[in-house]
């Protein structure tokens, strides 16, 4: 079964139209508008570089951070008032969708970031440890492919060879 493709300005629309519903009532801190408008705007910046593997890899890090940060906000804020104005309850449900319509999102932005060339797993720069000695190359096994190589350029005949400066 082919995943289907999502384009990358529907994702952005959104979540961007969502967000700013879920933003009317005003129940939920400055931090939610801010936090999730951010990463719309590198989502922004993702679409307009079709190219970028980095734009899209910081999109993608930053809904999976805005993931985590809405549950916080919700848990915090969530404060349902004695009588419930609509407006409430639509700016509250809005924000809910949006966060459940994240990790969809974060999988079709995932496969954004592949299609662009991004790798399956994400390095992070951290050292690793690996036991595949396949790409070392044994001492006893070198070959002189050229004088080049060599590391003290020396000629056939095992003199010194002219040096070049």
């Amino acid at each position: 079964m082919e995943i289907p493709a999502i384009n990358l300005k529907a994702i952005v629309l959104v979540h961007w139209l969502l967000t700013v519903w879920g933003c009317m009532a005003l129940w939920l801190p400055t931090s939610y508008a801010w936090g999730n408008f951010t990463v719309l705007a590198v989502g922004v910046w993702a679409v307009a570089q079709r190219d970028s593997l980095d734009a899209v890899l910081m999109f993608l890090l930053g809904m999976i951070v805005t993931i985590l940060t809405d549950i916080v906000h919700f848990g915090i804020f969530y404060h349902v008032p004695d009588l419930v104005p609509d407006l409430f309850r639509f700016s509250a449900g809005m924000a809910i969708l949006s966060l459940l319509l994240k990790p969809a999102s974060c999988f079709f932005v995932y496969q954004m970031y592949r299609e662009r060339g991004g790798e399956y797993n994400v390095n992070f720069g951290f050292p690793s440890v690996s036991r595949s000695r396949d790409a070392y190359q044994s001492i006893d096994q070198q070959h002189e492919s050229s004088s080049a190589a060599s590391p003290f350029n020396q000629t056939q005949d095992g003199k010194a060879g002219a040096r070049k400066y």
